[in-house]
């Protein structure tokens, strides 16, 4: 059944999106990358927080990656996150199943403008935001993943075993990325209560700087996740 899944997923991709109707479009992973916009992240840091990511789509490993997948496609989009009543789709579901499409979209991830600018700290709220987003997203993905990056505790909203219930009874997988720039050890505050869902992991960065790198192999990590059965 596996076998005949991805067949029939490769040769939907190669016919391409207009001869498919979009609820069926299938893809390795569908990941929701919610980067930290609160008011403990500066303009800088929120820069850093696109380079990161602009510079791991054009990373060749990155894309070849994506190219090793069962349908050699994931679906990606970008989401700002602060206080309980502040988040923003910074750019909407893309498609990325090529160089083209990868660089395309690590193009606009540069030139992104901040679209939340200042409030608190609410983990479990961009979690609440992100799950109905895979819904409506016309993607049909093995695996569904919110990627959380943030730099300090869930200090607004739900508390955060809620945020995680959201995403668990929705069997979306919530990996962490924690900067410990101003919090010490906050990778093992995510891990005992951000992260959820099978293979759920958390990588450390120890300042913005430090992102560039750990997002890359987050994202790596990500999208060569073997399929949950």
């Amino acid at each position: 059944m596996k076998i005949l899944k991805t067949v029939l997923g490769l040769l939907l991709l190669c016919v391409g999106p207009s001869s498919v109707a979009q609820s069926e479009y299938p893809v390795d992973v569908e990941l929701v990358l919610a980067i930290d916009s609160s008011a403990s992240v500066d303009r800088d840091e929120f820069d850093l927080q696109l380079r990161g990511l602009a510079l791991a789509f054009n990373d060749p490993e990155v894309q070849q990656a994506i190219k090793n997948g069962a349908f050699q496609a994931i679906a990606v989009t970008l989401v700002e996150w602060s206080s309980v009543d502040r988040q923003a789709v910074n750019i909407p579901w893309r498609l990325i199943n090529n160089a083209e499409s990868a660089e395309a979209f690590a193009a606009d991830i540069a030139t992104s403008a901040r679209m939340v600018d200042t409030g608190a700290t609410s983990i479990s709220a961009a979690i609440a935001y992100s799950v109905p987003m895979f819904a409506v997203n016309g993607f049909a993905g093995q695996r569904q993943v919110i990627d959380i990056s943030g730099d300090g505790f869930n200090n607004s909203g739900r508390l955060m075993q809620e945020g995680r219930e959201i995403a668990s009874n929705a069997r979306v997988t919530v990996n962490g990325l924690a900067i410990q720039n101003q919090v010490l050890d906050l990778g093992g505050y995510f891990e005992e209560t951000v992260i959820t869902g099978p293979g759920a992991f958390v990588i450390t960065a120890e300042d913005y700087e430090d992102y560039i790198k750990a997002i890359r192999q987050k994202l790596l990590r990500e999208i060569k996740a073997a399929p949950v059965s």
